[in-house]
């Protein structure tokens, strides 16, 4: 791997090698669209929301309570209650970064914290205080070092948004306590729930402190050799059953699996390790190819918030939970600086926009834990002033008793700009698309500045204007080309008006560019029908509606007179349309079914089946899945039952091109 020269400092992930390097948040500012108006919402409405919340419910409190010694009596919520406080720190230090707000807010909470934190380093709330058990007795569900992990990361944004300020020395003296702790001739555990590995190589990478690197490496050897209890889910739930060099596909407990692989991935780069990176893209690959659903969600199981077996995929009980959501964006994220390959980009595009984009209600108030693909019932919306007892609420909560995902939301999209784009010796890349203006300096210091002009994703029109290049040589603008547009045709229009087709992938301009070249890429952004591997049993029969990186799906508000989504069937054999208001319109029917038949037995003979009589097509309108819950209780679905086509029409046409059937991501 290739040794990066770190031009930023203000980097949520800051490898030391790799084929790319990142852009930080000094160098990257989205200035408007689909994702300029989340990182406003997220700054003025969902950080707010998040701090007033913890105070009400008590976890704010917990640290003065355990600094006065009343702790054992007085404390709030779960034993990871403490994590909360510190993702919104971190995310607080990220959007402090690029709005220059939120500083007063930081400080703070910092001073509600450092009370609580003893002399040796450690830090918890839930474990180690008079009347409480002891440190570290429960390290299968305890997450004390899971807790520290997000301590450590808030730590980090601070000091590389601001400086090294008082949050960043907690965090090191805690990684100092875990170091001691847990490092040769100390405690040989893990954490049930993985966080503090790539934590504590994120603190090397900012320190250049070799041991948190060295406790980190020991953690991912550790993990998979039966060091924690075996319970009521297996020590595969917390991927304790092989260890990580071995596994070949992700599994257990999904958020616990991504954090895992990230941290993993963290210490491959910075050690060399090519042996252990190279597992984790074969447990991606595999992951990708059988256990990841349509909108990039991950983890089908409620009860063990987990993985289920490959292509046990159903809509219906779609977990998919947001965190997991979150895990998997940096995981795809740290692949892609290590190997440089779009298919990283790809995978983190999906699931930002139909996973991370979607858990938020519009005003960032109220969230998805999970995120089913088909809702059967309309839900009750939640009392404004209540925490949800249950992650599965049928619409977005503003408060649960386990509030992970807020806060997880909260840090992402305060760091988005940083996932933007990266450099290396010969230019810039851009893998996510959104109005930008970008500044850096490449190889011999030349500094280059790009704008970035897009009506993505309701468009795919995207144009890179170069500002400034103070090199007379060469240099290449890559742009990654979707997956999603294979079958279809993408253009590049170079800035001397050469128009050229490029496949998915990776599309490259080198020249010597001067001030006011202009590259357009031109994606084919319009509605295309998506059927599954016909391995997943639970959607055979369906299709689905996908508009660019968008996943669409009907919702009962829209349909007329009071129906539910599950009296619809769409026509596979007309290309659905794209209707007003970024809403697409597929043919279909719907079909009232008789309530007065119910009560009889719903089986019959197949040749006794009658065939439906034909019936006049109507328009289905879909939305994009992401927005689905903001006008109300409804029911919704993302698959879509098929019409048995007409046996005297010519079949339908291969919805899925040839040479994409094998993709890890494709459709």
């Amino acid at each position: 791997m290739k040794e990066n020269t770190a031009r930023s400092l203000v980097l949520p992930v800051a490898p030391s090698r790799g084929r790319l390097r990142p852009l930080g948040l000094d160098e990257v500012r989205i200035t408007g669209g689909f994702w300029a108006r989340r990182r406003h919402t997220n700054e003025t409405a969902t950080l707010g929301h998040c701090r007033d919340w913890m105070e009400r419910v008590g976890w704010t409190g917990n640290f003065r309570a355990a600094a006065e010694g009343r702790v054992h009596r007085d404390r709030r919520g779960r034993e990871f209650a403490d994590s909360e406080l510190y993702k919104l720190l971190e995310g607080m230090a990220w959007q402090a970064g690029t709005a220059g707000t939120l500083d007063a807010d930081i400080a703070a909470l910092t001073e509600a914290v450092a009370p609580a934190q003893t002399p040796d380093g450690y830090l918890n709330t839930a474990f180690g205080h008079p009347g409480q058990r002891r440190r570290y007795s429960d390290l299968e569900w305890g997450h004390e070092l899971y807790c520290h992990g997000h301590l450590i990361q808030a730590g980090v944004a601070q000091a590389r948004t601001r400086g090294e300020g008082e949050l960043t020395k907690i965090a090191r003296r805690a990684a100092d306590h875990v170091c001691a702790t847990f490092g040769p001739g100390g405690i040989e555990g893990v954490c049930g729930h993985p966080g503090i590995e790539p934590a504590l190589v994120e603190l090397a990478r900012l320190t250049g402190e070799e041991r948190y690197l060295d406790q980190a490496a020991l953690f991912i050897d550790r993990r998979g050799h039966g060091t924690l209890a075996d319970g009521e889910f297996g020590r595969v739930y917390y991927q304790d059953d092989q260890p990580v060099r071995r596994a070949t596909v992700l599994r257990g407990h999904a958020v616990r699996a991504l954090y895992l692989a990230a941290g993993a991935v963290d210490v491959a780069v910075e050690t060399g390790d090519d042996d252990l990176l190279t597992a984790v893209v074969r447990q991606w690959e595999a992951t990708v190819a059988r256990r990841t659903y349509l909108t990039g969600g991950m983890g089908s199981h409620h009860r063990d918030e987990s993985f289920g077996e490959d292509f046990v995929l159903p809509p219906d009980r779609a977990y998919s939970e947001t965190c997991a959501g979150v895990a998997s964006v940096m995981l795809s994220w740290r692949l892609l600086l290590a190997t440089g390959e779009p298919r990283f980009a790809d995978l983190a595009e999906r699931t930002l926009f139909n996973v991370v984009a979607t858990s938020p209600a519009q005003d960032g108030r109220a969230f998805f834990y999970s995120n089913t693909l088909h809702r059967r019932h309309r839900g009750a919306v939640p009392a404004e002033d209540t925490v949800s007892p249950r992650a599965e609420s049928s619409l977005r909560a503003p408060w649960f008793a386990v509030s992970c995902c807020p806060t997880n939301v909260a840090r992402t999209l305060a760091q988005l700009p940083a996932y933007l784009a990266t450099a290396d010796d010969h230019g810039v890349q851009l893998h996510q698309y959104a109005d930008a203006e970008i500044t850096t300096s490449l190889e011999g210091g030349h500094q280059v500045a790009l704008r970035v002009r897009t009506d993505y994703p309701s468009g795919g029109s995207v144009t890179v204007r170069v500002d400034r290049s103070s090199s007379d040589g060469p240099w290449t603008v890559s742009l990654r080309v979707p997956a999603w547009t294979a079958g279809a045709t993408a253009w590049l229009v170079d800035p001397d008006g050469t128009r050229r087709t490029v496949a998915p992938g990776t599309a490259e301009v080198t020249r010597a560019f001067r001030a006011g070249d202009e590259i357009r890429l031109e994606l084919p952004v319009r509605p295309c029908w998506i059927r599954a591997d016909p391995r997943v049993d639970a959607v055979r029969g369906t299709v689905a509606v996908q508009r660019g990186p968008l996943v669409y799906c009907a919702e009962s508000v829209d349909l007329p007179d009071g129906h539910e989504v599950d009296v619809i069937r769409v026509d596979p054999s007309a290309a659905p349309e794209d209707g007003p208001d970024g809403t697409v319109v597929a043919a279909g029917q719907i079909t009232a079914y008789d309530t007065r038949r119910e009560a009889t037995w719903p089986y019959r003979p197949l040749d006794a089946t009658a065939v439906p009589p034909p019936a006049d097509r109507t328009g289905i309108v879909l939305v994009p899945y992401h927005s689905w819950a903001n006008r109300g209780p409804s029911t919704v679905r993302v698959w879509l039952p098929a019409m048995e086509p007409d046996s005297t029409a010519p079949p339908p046409p291969d919805l899925v091109p040839a040479d994409d059937r094998h993709s890890t991501i494709g459709a």
